[in-house]
């Protein structure tokens, strides 16, 4: 970086290289300064949160602002991300000196149950430097990308093939496949997303019908919610099995809400040694 006293260049294309450079200089540590600030940002929340789980809140209030801080954090992230993305474009090689001298913390490894699919890139038929051709493997340089495919839908045809009987000319067949509900044409990979988004993710079935939609496959509302129910009867043994271990406890402990339909709930359960009672 050029000091007051240094002489300025006398022609103008040392000048044009000098204004670069002293502009990527200022882009540099502008960005800096923003990160530095989004930092400590991001650390007051942390600390916040940290507090908030040591000294403990029981309320749900507690909960929605553990939930608000998680939220500002990943805004704070994401923004951190984008500055730091924008000075590296802007300045390529001050970025490359600056993560050389404060690199980042180790990212978490890539699971290894997932399946490795091995892409061997063409290999240079010449050197780079001096154009010979008589090249000799050495070893290899690996890169991994974690990748994820859109979900795939699929037809499964279940096909039993009939015979005839040559002594009696009886017709014979195999039996039908069993399904998770009578006369259904979903399978139970499919009921199961159905059931996970709309009990566990929140998602009503107006929103997964037009998520299928955009996917090319047009299921209505109300046959989602027929299968639903149906599913819901499916498994009322194992939603019984559940109900019958937790009540089996001498307390069950929930969260205690003042409002009216907590207190109609709690009015109806008429056990005794319960703490509080959810229905």
């Amino acid at each position: 970086m050029t000091m007051p006293s240094d002489p300025l260049p006398a022609d103008l294309a040392a000048a044009h290289a000098m204004i670069l450079a002293q502009r990527e200089l200022l882009t540099l540590a502008n960005s800096e300064v923003t990160v530095g600030r989004l930092e400590i940002e991001r650390l007051k929340l942390m600390l916040a949160k940290a507090r908030r789980e040591q000294f403990g809140q029981s309320s749900e209030r507690g909960r929605l602002l553990v939930e608000q801080l998680e939220l500002a954090i990943e805004d704070l992230e994401e923004t951190q991300a984008e500055q730091e993305t924008r000075a590296e474009i802007a300045a390529p090689e001050a970025a490359k000196q600056k993560r050389a001298q404060n690199p980042r913390p180790p990212r978490r490894p890539l699971p290894d149950h997932l399946p490795v699919e091995r892409i061997v890139e063409p290999a240079p038929c010449a050197c780079g430097k001096c154009g010979g051709e008589r090249l000799h493997k050495l070893g290899e340089v690996v890169s991994k990308t974690l990748e994820c495919e859109p979900r795939r839908w699929k037809i499964i045809e279940h096909v039993r093939e009939k015979f005839s009987c040559r002594d009696c000319e009886a017709i014979t067949e195999a039996p039908a496949p069993s399904h998770p509900i009578p006369r259904g044409f979903a399978g139970p990979s499919l009921l199961a997303m159905v059931l996970v988004n709309k009990f566990l993710l929140h998602q009503p079935l107006n929103r997964q019908r037009k998520t299928f939609a955009r996917e090319g496959i047009e299921i209505d509302v109300s046959t989602l919610a027929d299968r639903v129910g149906a599913c819901v009867v499916a498994l009322a043994p194992i939603i019984e099995a559940i109900r019958t271990h937790v009540m089996s406890a001498e307390r069950i402990h929930t969260d205690r809400r003042h409002d009216g339909a907590r207190a109609r709930e709690t009015e109806d359960c008429h056990r005794p040694d319960l703490d509080l009672c959810s229905r």
